[in-house]
């Protein structure tokens, strides 16, 4: 048997809890949780097969009395006696994506990204459309290709015409760019026609991750009007190996901030559902920004209420992200387009000075919130390194 050491200061104390699936070199995928630097595999220790399936995907459609009532399973597990062969070191084991992807929507809840980009598209007009206060704007991306933490991100080929160019032309992106954002899982489906309120949240969603929504910046200028982004944003969204559950979450909600004009009544609840998540981007294991979470002016109440209330149904692995975090000061920025204001501002890098993502950069995504007495809880992180565009292009 084995007694699971956890450090006192450790980001995966038994606060967090994380719910992730990973293989070993003689085993197929299968779900376990991440203790300390140990990661438990729990159809071993808990004889549930329902965690020897590769994704999270039939745990999370049972349920929020069923992963409460696992997660007390697990702390007591985890204090106590563990079997040997249930127990595997972090660095051991392979991680993959978690949950099978049914749908994939991004959010643009950010007043001040929103704000900056509408400054620097629109700079004799309001930097926000008249619709951003009113609702979550979004768009929804391609689900197959939403990858995990530590899969090579291919440069995109498209269209792209620079303003001082009579036609398009077609090549590699010269624009990629990143966006760091939260995503939620959905665990619980709902059928067409119902929708979810925003104090319904948390008997749907089960999770949250990071993710790095990856923009071919000069693609998606050309493309965008007027029906948004599309080739410039579906080649690649990467989220990270762990899914930190909501129970873990309750010391981390906030009001968001204020709202104004209210939100229309299907918008609006009494839990509070803003999260104050803390970010961190690196470039080449350079930290460029710290992305507050906090200052996100939608909640993901508020997004996925707005994604339900046509009628359009919910399903189990549905991922909805954010969109880019920023906040007012510059180094609380998470997109390079705004970090650089377009690439006019380049910012330092180890001894460069850069604009956007070159062939062979590495970019990986933290975060972490607050824990309860005093503690802190990690996500771990999302990491990618930008390989050549494919030979056709």
């Amino acid at each position: 048997m084995t007694v699971l050491d956890i450090p006192a200061d450790s980001l995966f104390g038994i606060e967090n809890l994380p719910y992730g699936v990973f293989s070993t070199a003689d085993s197929t995928p299968r779900v376990g949780v991440r203790v300390g630097d140990s990661v438990v595999d729990l159809a071993a220790a808990l004889g549930d097969d329902v965690f020897a399936q590769p994704t999270l995907n039939a745990f999370m459609a049972q349920g929020r009395a069923r992963w409460t009532e696992v997660r007390r399973q697990i702390t007591e597990l985890v204090q106590g006696d563990v079997a040997d062969t249930a127990v595997f070191a972090v660095e051991d084991v392979t991680m993959h994506l978690p949950v099978a992807v049914a749908d994939y929507v991004d959010f643009y809840a950010s007043e001040y990204h929103a704000t900056n980009l509408g400054r620097l598209f629109r700079p004799d007009s309001e930097p926000l459309m008249p619709n951003w206060k009113h609702l979550p704007v979004g768009y929804h991306g391609r689900s197959s290709t939403v990858i995990v933490s530590g899969t090579d991100v291919i440069r995109p080929c498209g269209q792209r015409k620079t303003p001082a160019q009579d036609a398009p032309d077609f090549g590699p992106s010269r624009r990629l760019d990143i966006e760091a954002e939260m995503g939620f899982l959905v665990g619980v489906p709902t059928k067409l026609g119902e929708t979810i309120t925003p104090d319904q949240f948390a008997e749907y969603v089960f999770g949250a991750v990071v993710v790095n929504d990856w923009s071919a910046r000069d693609i998606q200028a050309w493309e965008y009007v007027p029906l948004g982004p599309f080739l410039g944003k579906s080649f690649a969204t990467s989220i990270s190996p762990w899914v930190v559950p909501l129970d873990a979450l309750e010391a981390a909600r906030i009001d968001t901030p204020t709202q104004d004009p209210q939100p229309l009544p299907y918008l609006r609840g009494e839990e509070k559902w803003g999260l104050d998540i803390d970010l961190a981007v690196e470039w080449n294991g350079h930290v460029v920004s710290r992305p507050p979470y906090a200052q996100m002016y939608w909640s993901p109440a508020q997004m996925l209420a707005h994604t339900t209330i046509n009628g359009a149904a919910a399903s189990t692995g549905d991922l909805f992200a954010s969109g880019t975090i920023s906040g007012p000061e510059k180094d609380q920025r998470g997109a390079f387009i705004e970090l650089t204001w377009g690439g006019q501002e380049p910012v330092v890098v180890g001894d460069e000075k850069r604009t956007f993502l070159e062939d062979g950069d590495e970019i990986a995504i933290s975060a972490t919130a607050p824990g309860p007495n005093g503690t802190r809880i990690g996500f771990g992180e999302v990491r990618a390194r930008i390989a050549p565009p494919v030979s056709t292009c």
